[in-house]
């Protein structure tokens, strides 16, 4: 069997694309002091680099193979290469997409040629339907990832990459199965050892961070779904022990520094890339704050850029978090005339983004502020320490729920006994929200609920529950099968709800 090396060498992908421009992003680069450059897969026609992995997969097949169609299972951009490819090579494709697909991808797929079927509520409901469909059918099953063709279709990116800056330092690429890493870096490693490559994964989604950490192939309980392109529980059978010995390191990275990543991209070349397609650029900042790197020609890949228009407003939203311009605070204050003005006095010059407050009968008042950064943590930090020297501040930038619901929410605080809260994860789809509650049934009191749709895959709850067992009541939402964490202790909704 070919290696990696040599398929790329022979590849048929320039079929089907022409080389991605390599970008020089004016403004990362100075403001991180580097030359930072973005390798554009969002420039393809499907707007993501899976095309390249699928087409190299799919025209090796034999002409036995081909007759018979391919299928795949993909909550996306994998789903939109194959249904490219097989229509460009006269092949039937069929794709099993879970029903939290975003619409956008769906409906690309439908448009290229596939046979779209939903099914299941994850990525890992659709790929058991498909291998199921595969035997029924006999229909020939293209991986996402695992596999050496779809290896050596991502690794001409590496290919490119060469041929466009053969002197640079540092390659950052995201990591989902591993399929893309593990093809570039071989690639690389093979004609140029000295270029490091550098793998970002989400914090809530690390599997090759892990897997290298432990040194096995451990399946995650739970992954996060915002970075919908890399939500994989673990790491590729195949990819992971070549990936093992190319990468250099791996770095992880929150989703507001992503969003903030998205926003960088969109400053320097008018380009909206999707959460997993910004995690690269993501990863490659915060490694050079880390690492205080100069001076170095560094690459980031924008994988993809196939994201709901809905979700622009959660972007930009958590953009300045994670850019840290922006800082969200708790502060006590008392319950008397002029508590307000001193507060705002201690702010000096800084802007005011947000400010809830709802008048409490007690003699203290909690109010929930952003202001704006201009200068990032050690701007913030010098501000908390000044305020905390006259008020009982805390600093909720980094609290979910405060993030998630609590700035919708701020209103007032209710005298319920035996409450609890939970925070809820639930795959995003018509009539998910109605489906949840019966779920929950009528057996507890609501005192407290908030849900809003962000345009994102999954739905996010903040419930309050009057219960007097929470033995039982966990075993209720075990039950339910979702996503979900006892938040009463949370600070945020202690001073505020």
């Amino acid at each position: 069997m070919k290696n990696i090396v040599d398929l790329v060498n022979s590849t048929r992908v320039y079929n089907v694309i022409s080389p991605t421009p390599l970008s020089l992003a004016y403004q990362l680069s100075e403001r991180n002091k580097n030359k930072v450059h973005l390798k554009r897969e969002d420039k393809l026609a499907i707007h993501a680099f899976k095309l390249r992995g699928a087409y190299q997969k799919i025209s090796s097949l034999s002409a036995e193979q081909a007759a018979k169609g391919v299928i795949a299972s993909s909550a996306g951009n994998h789903a939109q290469g194959v249904a490219m490819s097989a229509t460009k090579l006269g092949i039937k494709s069929v794709i099993v997409m879970p029903f939290s697909t975003p619409k956008i991808k769906i409906n690309a797929v439908k448009q290229l040629g596939g046979k779209v079927i939903l099914h299941g509520d994850v990525y890992d409901d659709a790929y058991q339907y498909a291998k199921q469909l595969e035997q029924e059918q006999n229909l020939v099953f293209i991986h996402p990832y695992d596999d050496i063709e779809v290896m050596a279709g991502q690794a001409t990116i590496a290919k490119e990459l060469l041929e466009q800056l053969p002197n640079m330092d540092k390659v950052f690429i995201p990591v989902g199965g591993g399929g893309l890493i593990a093809g570039m870096a071989t690639y690389l490693k093979h004609y140029a050892p000295n270029i490091k490559v550098i793998g970002v994964e989400p914090s809530d989604s690390p599997t090759l961070y892990q897997a290298l950490k432990t040194g096995e192939r451990i399946i995650l309980s739970e992954v996060g779904r915002f970075a919908d392109g890399v939500a994989v529980k673990q790491i590729g059978e195949k990819t992971y022990p070549i990936a093992k010995e190319v990468v250099d390191d791996v770095i992880l990275v929150s989703n507001d520094e992503i969003c903030a990543a998205i926003k960088d991209i969109y400053e320097d070349v008018r380009s909206i890339a999707e959460p997993s397609g910004a995690l690269a650029t993501a990863g490659l900042k915060k490694y050079v704050a880390q690492n205080n790197i100069e001076n170095e020609n560094l690459i980031a890949i924008v994988s993809g850029a196939n994201v709901n228009f809905d979700r622009l407003r959660y972007i930009a939203e958590r953009a300045d978090l994670g850019e840290h311009s922006e800082a969200i605070i708790a502060a006590t204050i008392p319950e008397q005339p002029g508590s307000f003005l001193k507060f705002c006095q201690l702010l000096d010059q800084h802007a005011i983004t947000e400010f809830n407050y709802r008048y409490t009968p007690s003699n203290q008042a909690r109010i929930f502020v952003g202001v704006a950064l201009s200068k990032g943590l050690s701007e913030k930090e010098a501000l908390l320490s000044k305020l905390a020297k006259s008020f009982d501040v805390l600093d909720m930038s980094n609290n979910s729920i405060a993030k998630t619901h609590i700035r919708y929410m701020v209103g007032g605080r209710a005298e319920t006994s035996h409450e609890v809260l939970y925070r809820f994860e639930f795959p995003e789809r018509p009539g998910a929200l109605l489906n949840f509650l019966k779920k929950i049934g009528s057996k507890w009191n609501i005192s407290l609920f908030h849900y809003r749709n962000h345009g994102a895959d999954f739905g996010r709850v903040l419930i309050g529950l009057q219960v007097d067992d929470i033995a039982a009541i966990e075993r209720s939402f075990d039950e339910l099968g979702y996503f979900y964490q006892n938040e009463t202790n949370n600070k945020a909704y202690q001073y505020f709800l």
